[in-house]
């Protein structure tokens, strides 16, 4: 018997699981860099010696680990909410309030991925200073981490829609 903090969900379809699982795995691997490099650079300060880089692609990483944990937050609905108007109302229009709020996520969201697509295409003649890399490498991280986050809050419109999970 397992207590959680959440109610139980219904499953996911399997491509929602699937990006999941990714999204996931891409916050471990990210991380483990981090981890690696910082620690690297840490040691060969040691030393007297820098590795200019490591700090350049750590700031990159750490913007794409924060766009891609909003998209796994999203999906374990960990993500900060402050339901008390929600929980004012019972049946049909607490389930109507809530895909009205699924849905405006889901329009905040489309936003960021436009506005976010626009930024990056606009950024792809500037360069990261050491890494000499287009800046709009990292300012994908907004674009694919909104999609990727629209994707779970879509799920949360359809959950949203059904109602209440029952058993369990």
């Amino acid at each position: 018997m397992s207590v959680g903090l959440l109610p139980p969900a219904p499953p996911e379809p399997p491509v929602v699981r699937l990006i999941g699982s990714a999204v996931d795995w891409s916050i471990v691997l990210i991380g483990t860099m981090m981890v690696g490099l910082v620690f690297a650079n840490v040691v060969l300060h040691l030393f007297a010696l820098d590795l200019a880089w490591v700090i350049e692609l750590s700031e990159l990483l750490l913007v794409w680990v924060t766009f891609l944990g909003a998209a796994a937050a999203t999906r374990r609905g960990g993500h900060m909410a402050i339901s008390e108007l929600v929980d004012l109302f019972g049946g049909r229009a607490r389930r109507i309030l809530r895909v009205a709020i699924a849905v405006a996520v889901c329009g905040v969201l489309c936003m960021l991925l436009v506005y976010g697509g626009r930024l990056v295409s606009a950024s792809w003649g500037s360069v990261l200073t050491v890494l000499d890399w287009p800046m709009a490498v990292q300012y994908l991280a907004l674009p694919v981490g909104a999609a990727l986050t629209l994707v779970f809050a879509g799920w949360d419109v359809v959950q949203a829609w059904r109602g209440p999970v029952t058993g369990a």
